[in-house]
């Protein structure tokens, strides 16, 4: 880190409400980084500051040091400092062609591929609130061919707020906007309340877990497809190769993986096969 960032820092805490130490910043992203492998650059430290200063005026902290103190093994603000600091920004059937894909190339062949087990496991790995698991949902239950299927979803995340977000399954209209028409079928609106729910038949399709992916996996798998979107740009190389590896060793022969529009698996992994547009298969 910069002894600019330093200087700056001591300069802009005069006006805050709370004191952030650059021993301070720094101890956060160590923190971070041993919890969840997220890598916090010199110029988060704005948004870290904003999203944790809620956390120090519940608790009725004056300082950031006294709040890294706090942030010890057992202790049960960690769970909250790792909702706090993970990024949940996702959409209904965001990057669409990922779902054109799904839709038009990957089901069919696994339609193939397992019809003698008419078993289908599908992971959307780092779900945030869940609108890409009940994306995934849709495009499988609007494929016939997968009828009486044991076809499911599991959606995992870190963050336990919206591992439960995701499994009420209630969301504001214009989170629904996105949705393309054909699917709309599976909503229901909710006069009321001005929310709109994931019907039932979704629902069903997808198990939400709340999954560290630093840590142990008790799923054994095999998985035919993984979507984990927008989640390995915020580790370090080390990281993304790890993850990466047992990605591989979950899926089945010939499995995909989707990854976000600006992540890139070269140099990372050689276990798979670029498809195009970010859509990859184990080779």
């Amino acid at each position: 880190m910069s002894s600019n960032f330093h200087t700056n820092d001591i300069m802009q805490h005069a006006s805050r409400e709370f004191e952030m130490t650059y021993a301070s910043f720094t101890k956060i992203c160590d923190i971070a980084y041993q919890l969840t492998g997220i890598v916090l650059s010199d110029h988060k430290q704005n948004m870290i500051y904003a999203r944790l200063s809620r956390r120090l005026r519940l608790l009725g902290l004056n300082t950031f040091d006294d709040y890294c103190r706090l942030l010890t093994a057992g202790s049960p603000e960690l769970d909250e400092f790792v909702n706090a600091i993970t990024t949940n920004l996702t959409a209904f059937f965001r990057e669409d062609h990922h779902f054109d894909y799904l839709r038009a190339n990957v089901l069919p062949a696994l339609n193939k591929k397992n019809k003698k087990s008419s078993r289908l496991r599908i992971w959307s790995a780092g779900c945030s609130t869940g609108e890409e698991p009940y994306s995934i949902a849709m495009v499988l239950l609007s494929q016939p061919m997968f009828t009486g299927w044991d076809a499911k979803i599991l959606a995992t995340d870190l963050d336990s707020n919206v591992i439960a977000t995701g499994r009420d399954g209630f969301y504001n209209k214009e989170r629904c906007a996105s949705i393309p028409s054909q699917y709309t079928q599976y909503l229901q609106p909710h006069i009321a309340s001005g929310l709109v729910s994931i019907c039932d038949e979704v629902r069903r399709k997808v198990v939400f877990k709340e999954l560290n992916l630093l840590g142990a996996w008790p799923m054994k798998g095999p998985f035919d497809v993984i979507f984990c979107r927008n989640v390995v740009i915020y580790f370090d190389k080390e990281t993304q190769k790890k993850l990466f590896s047992r990605y591989a060793e979950l899926l089945s022969d010939n499995g995909y993986l989707f990854i976000g529009h600006s992540e890139n698996i070269n140099r990372v992994s050689h276990d798979f096969k670029s498809l195009g547009q970010t859509i990859y298969q184990k080779i």
